[in-house]
This record gives structure tokens, C-alpha cells and sequence, in this order.
């Protein structure tokens, strides 16, 4: 990989900050001359362990990643989906041990920084160090919808839900949100997400294909009707914080 792709990893994530916190321009400067490495990994592999001790913070530059925890018997659930631009590891400046696992979902592209340099960064930074406690605050505001989904809503207003979120999440980051895209999971990934069997994954999806809000595609899916998505879901993106930027 080329030192490019690296800059490039770090312009992703200097656009999710922006999204939601107003930086000055040499904090800007700052964030894109942060020391880094870059890494390929393949879909599947780990990025981070639960129980290890990180010294990184892994930013996700390209693809898509997953927290997700399993029970002693192998249970899974999925806890967190992570969109390009993401950082994948602020926690571990202020707690040092990882409670999860950390998966690429598809190949990925990561741009690795160490935390110390973080952590300086944002100790003389305020402005930064605000924007980092503003997407902390803002995964936890995610999480939260996260629990409301799978403990109270049906499984057509779950995945409608799950599939608003991504678009709206890609829209504040990357052109187009996910309308133009494929659904980067597969059905037995979404059972996983949202507390459902495949099987009932896969009479959802035919459910929303049959009032056509997508469109399936062999495995596959991709948005069809968003405004219809909105209206199963009953969506607001008001935990997104959308707008936490504007003063």
C-alpha cells in the first residue's frame, strides 16, 4: 500500500470529525500530519482482541468493520458497525483493555496511529480533543438506538432502521450515502445484528423488496425507496447529532 492511501485514511477521518465539530485550520494540519503506518486486511480477520492492551488506534480508511461479543457457548452479537473514517480505538487512551472484539467485515483498509501520539494531539489541541469526545459521545448516542431497535421494534422497523442509519451515517462522510451501494452484510451477519434467525432475516428482506424499499441482489441487497425505508422505520436521525457542528 502507498503512502498515499495513508494521507488519504487521514483526509476520511478528518471529514467524520468535521462532520460534527468545527476545527480550525491548523488543527486540520495537524490531524493530517499525525505519524502513521497502513495496513490491508481481509474480510474476517481481527483488527483488535478483547483483553489485549492496544498501544494504536486503528482509523478505518476503506470497507467496513464490526465490534461484536460472544458468549462461552458461541453465541455472537454484533454491537457496532464501523463506516470509513471511523476510528476504531479512542477508548484505549483512557481505558488501556479492549472489552470486545474488533473484526473486518470486508477488506479494509486501516491507517494505524499510536495512541501516544493521540493523546498529545489532543492534549494540546482543545478543539480536537472537544471533536474526540463528540464522536465517543456520539457511538455511545448510537448504541443507545441500538438497544431501542432490537428491544422494541419489530424486525421490518429493525432492519428498515439499521438500513437508514448506514445511509445517513456514509452520507455525512462519503458521497452519495448508501443508496448507490451494496449493503455490505450478509444475511446471517444481520441475524447477527439485530437478535434474528437468517430465516427470519430472509422473509424481512422479501417483505421490504415486496413494498420496494430495496432491492435484492443474489445475497445481496442495495436501498431502493429511502423515503419508504423512513416511514417502516420510523426513522429520526436525531441521534445521529447530525448536526453537533453548528454552533
Amino acid at each position: 500500500m502507498n503512502a498515499s492511501t495513508g494521507h488519504d485514511g487521514l483526509d476520511v477521518f478528518l471529514r467524520k470529525l468535521l462532520s460534527h465539530s468545527p476545527l480550525p485550520t491548523d488543527d486540520q494540519a495537524a490531524i493530517r500530519a499525525l505519524p502513521h503506518s497502513v495496513r490491508h486486511l481481509d474480510a474476517n480477520n481481527y483488527i483488535l482482541r478483547e483483553g489485549d492492551q492496544s498501544g494504536v488506534c486503528p482509523i478505518l480508511c476503506s470497507g467496513f468493520a464490526y465490534r461484536q461479543k460472544s458468549t462461552r457457548e458461541g453465541g455472537r452479537q454484533i454491537v457496532a458497525l464501523k463506516i470509513p473514517g471511523d476510528a476504531l480505538d479512542f477508548q484505549s487512551m483512557y481505558v488501556r483493555t479492549i472489552d470486545h472484539n474488533l473484526q473486518a467485515l470486508t477488506a479494509v483498509d486501516l491507517v494505524i496511529v499510536a495512541l501516544g501520539d493521540f493523546e498529545k494531539l489532543v492534549g494540546d489541541r482543545p478543539a480536537i480533543a472537544r471533536a474526540v469526545i463528540v464522536d465517543i459521545l456520539i457511538e455511545a448516542s448510537i448504541g443507545r438506538e441500538w438497544l431501542l431497535n432490537l428491544g422494541r421494534r419489530n424486525a421490518l422497523s429493525r432492519l428498515a432502521h439499521l438500513l437508514c442509519e448506514l445511509h445517513y451515517r456514509l452520507l455525512d462522510t462519503r458521497s452519495g450515502g448508501l443508496d448507490a451501494r451494496d449493503v455490505p452484510m450478509t444475511q446471517e451477519q444481520l441475524a447477527d445484528l439485530l437478535g434474528l434467525t437468517p430465516v427470519h432475516i430472509n422473509r424481512t428482506v422479501k417483505e421490504l423488496e415486496r413494498r420496494g424499499a430495496v432491492v435484492r441482489q443474489g445475497r445481496g441487497i442495495r436501498l431502493g425507496d429511502i423515503p419508504q425505508l423512513r416511514l417502516l422505520a420510523d426513522f429520526s436521525d436525531t441521534y445521529l447529532h447530525r448536526d453537533a457542528g453548528v454552533p
